[in-house]
């Protein structure tokens, strides 16, 4: 979604762009000047950027604070005794002390599940909020925003060193992802910890832990890449190239063909969604737990976390390993957080197209206020 709003975003200041050197706008078929070519210009400008942050923040906030915080919780169970004597039933027999001890009844047990507290969005960022303060929400951003600038550096040279090319700067986002594990799993134990004295490059994961992240991180960096080859191989199987270089091409064809052209592109379509649910979805929850598994014992969970998943993990004291596997990471992540996590990222989509066609009506109105009844092509 974001990929496609930039897109349209950088094409109408390219176009706005033209229409200034040229000096005029279009209106009612007939060529009229442009009266205000600097207003249009940064109106466009300022909006491009406020609807770039405003995304930014929706998918840093939702799409990474609170998604990882889905992907670790726990949830809890609390615990009510009942004591026979208390049974619900109208006839039931009111038992005296005496009796209780004579008849060896011993209370029962009842287990219920708290609702989880990444069950809503507004829950979370309360809950976050109460714990860590008001801008709890941005947890992390700065070992987000050196992680990426490091990671765009090291992708762009290796990327160079590799021999450029397709293939070449996806084997280097593989490799850099590798070589950046231990920033990521530090942003990881930054958002799911409650607030730590420490300053933030204070808490690098040990070199040790970051060897046991290397196998996850590289699952997840080529289930990344795997959602570009494949549309990419449907797309040159399905021979589609020709079609979208000459659009006219597919006006040629028979009916019957068009529609095999319209299924195919479908399926290419389909296929990227298909790798992202089926192998991007699964690799970027094991990894945010297997990264969520080394968190130093020192630190708490800033929601209900076990550290065991479900007594998998022993701790190096004891004799274990320290760290959940891959499959056992995924396994414990049962249906209903599953569940929970794909009605997060639906609500984050929702969001991200309500802010694009919001900025873009804004737009709009706003070189219509500027220019009058000048209508904008």
């Amino acid at each position: 979604m974001s990929g496609i709003a930039h897109h349209l975003v950088k094409r109408g200041i390219e176009h706005t762009q033209e229409k200034y050197r040229t000096g005029s706008f279009a209106q009612d078929g007939d060529n009229k000047p442009f009266g205000h070519p600097h207003a249009v210009a940064a109106a466009l400008v300022i909006t491009s950027l406020l609807w770039f942050f405003a995304l930014s923040a929706v998918q840093y906030v939702y799409g990474g604070v609170v998604a990882t915080l889905t992907m670790i919780e726990t949830p809890t169970a609390t615990a009510f005794k009942v004591d026979p004597a208390e049974s619900d039933e109208a006839d039931a027999p009111l038992l005296s002390t005496d009796e209780k001890k004579s008849a060896n009844t011993e209370p029962e047990l009842f287990y219920v599940k708290t609702k989880p507290i990444t069950s809503k969005i507004r829950t979370t960022i309360r809950h976050l909020v109460a714990e860590a303060g008001p801008w709890a929400r941005f947890r992390g951003l700065q070992v987000a925003l050196a992680y990426h600038f490091i990671h765009h550096i090291l992708l762009q040279a290796l990327t160079v060193l590799f021999g450029g090319g397709m293939i070449s700067q996806s084997l280097a986002a593989v490799v850099t992802a590798v070589v950046l594990c231990r920033v990521q799993m530090l942003w990881t134990h930054v958002v799911i910890s409650t607030p730590s004295e420490k300053k933030w490059y204070r808490r690098f994961p040990t070199i040790d832990a970051g060897k046991k992240v290397i196998l996850p991180t590289a699952v997840w960096a080529l289930a990344e890449q795997a959602t570009i080859y494949v549309p990419i191989t449907l797309f040159v199987v399905f021979d589609l190239e020709g079609y979208f270089r000459n659009p006219a091409a597919f006006n040629e064809l028979s009916p019957m063909q068009q529609k095999s052209v319209m299924l195919a592109s479908f399926a290419v379509m389909m296929s990227g969604i298909a790798t992202a649910v089926l192998i991007v979805f699964p690799a970027s929850v094991t990894l945010k737990r297997v990264q969520a598994s080394l968190l130093p014992e020192e630190n708490d969970s800033i929601v209900p976390f076990d550290r065991t998943f479900g007594g998998k993990v022993q701790p190096q004291v004891a004799g274990g390993t320290g760290v959940v596997s891959m499959l056992d990471a995924w396994k414990t992540f049962d249906w209903a957080a599953r569940f929970r996590l794909v009605k997060l990222y639906a609500k984050i989509f929702a969001i991200q197209v309500s802010t694009t066609v919001f900025f873009v009506l804004f737009a709009v109105f706003q070189v219509r206020m500027i220019n009058g009844d000048y209508v904008l092509y």
